[in-house]
């Protein structure tokens, strides 16, 4: 007998977000509602509270908007609409009788609220979540996790969710950031080849070490194991390596490090400041800049690594900065999410 079940899966493509507007008062309240998450900022509530919204939000908000002016255009903040343009070719490239296809930002707008209840109401049999951070953190794809399941939790049926905890090795993934790295390389020849990832507090990557194997050092993330496989540093280590494989990348002119440190606690190194520094001093002239953790064009690579760190290195002495752009909705980044939909289908 043939099924008469004619349910769609339902897809949600989850960013981080971004403030609705430049204005200095959107941005605090996006500030809030991020550095709120418990699995963000690991305080428990109360001196989280009094350090977010006391501290963090009234004095950077201001500062943060004028970067956000730095980085908006005419169809507003890039994370958002490069998200929009993949969600619109993937919805070309998937068969548009069994997929129907979300986007959400973890915080602000579009909510994940708003897209499963989309998904909710089209009564889909199957949602396919796929946090759009590369390596799994608790911070970040972890924070997907918890917020849908506590939205999930009070519908009347839930269907099967699935969520793509990483996808650090897709084959498809690595050549798409080798494709953007072999267009920057054929216009010029560099002498340095730098990946730099957004930085997590140490502490956080100790709670997720399995039997004591984190040592955070080379020793543990040289190696990509069933103990580490959901490390935030040894997958980053992991990215790096399998990036500069396939563009033939000699081990010594790849660095790995960690940007956009908060607050005094140490965080994951190295840290990408103190390699500029490093590099200029060892008369490195020309370096090429990778940001593998994030998928779409937004705050941290266009401002902090394309702009910020190249007047960095140049006030020392450097001559040539140049970064990879993000994936954005290119045409193999695209295909890679769609494997990823099918094969959890």
């Amino acid at each position: 007998m043939i099924s008469k079940n004619k349910a769609k899966t339902g897809v949600l493509l989850v960013n981080l977000g971004t403030p609705d507007s430049t204005q200095t008062g959107d941005v605090r309240k996006y500030l809030r509602e991020f550095l709120m998450d418990g699995r963000v900022i690991d305080f428990p509530f109360i001196p989280r509270w009094m350090l977010v919204n006391l501290i963090i939000a009234p004095f950077r908000a201001p500062k943060s908007a004028k970067e956000y002016r730095k980085l908006w255009t005419d169809r507003g903040s890039p994370l958002l609409f490069h998200t929009e343009d993949l969600r619109e070719k993937l919805i070309q490239k998937l068969d548009a009788e069994k997929y129907q296809v979300e986007i959400a930002m973890r915080y602000q707008s579009p909510s994940i609220e708003e897209g499963l209840k989309k998904l909710n109401k089209s009564n889909v049999k199957k949602i396919i979540v796929i946090p759009l951070f590369p390596q799994y953190a608790s911070a970040t794809n972890g924070s997907v996790v918890d917020k849908v399941m506590e939205i999930a939790k009070e519908w009347q049926i839930i269907p099967n969710i699935t969520f793509i905890s990483n996808f650090v090795d897709h084959p498809l993934f690595l050549e798409a950031w080798a494709e953007l790295g072999r267009e920057m390389m054929e216009k010029e020849e560099y002498d340095m080849y730098l990946f730099s990832y957004h930085g997590l507090p140490e502490r956080q990557i100790r709670k997720g070490s399995v039997d004591g194997y984190c040592q955070l050092s080379d020793k543990c993330c040289g190696n990509y194991t069933k103990k580490n496989q959901f490390c935030y540093r040894g997958q980053c280590f992991h990215t790096t390596r399998l990036i500069a494989s396939k563009l033939g990348l000699p081990d010594d002119k790849v660095v790995t490090c960690f940007q956009s440190r908060l607050g005094k606690d140490p965080w994951i190194k190295p840290y990408t400041e103190d390699v500029i520094e490093e590099l200029a001093t060892k008369g490195v002239k020309k370096v090429l800049a990778f940001s593998p953790a994030f998928v779409a064009d937004c705050l941290e690579t266009t401002i902090e690594v394309g702009q910020e760190y190249k007047e960095e290195f140049q006030d020392l002495g450097g001559e040539k900065w140049d970064l990879v752009p993000s994936l954005n909705s290119r045409d193999m980044w695209v295909e890679c999410v769609k494997d990823l939909v099918e094969q959890n289908t």
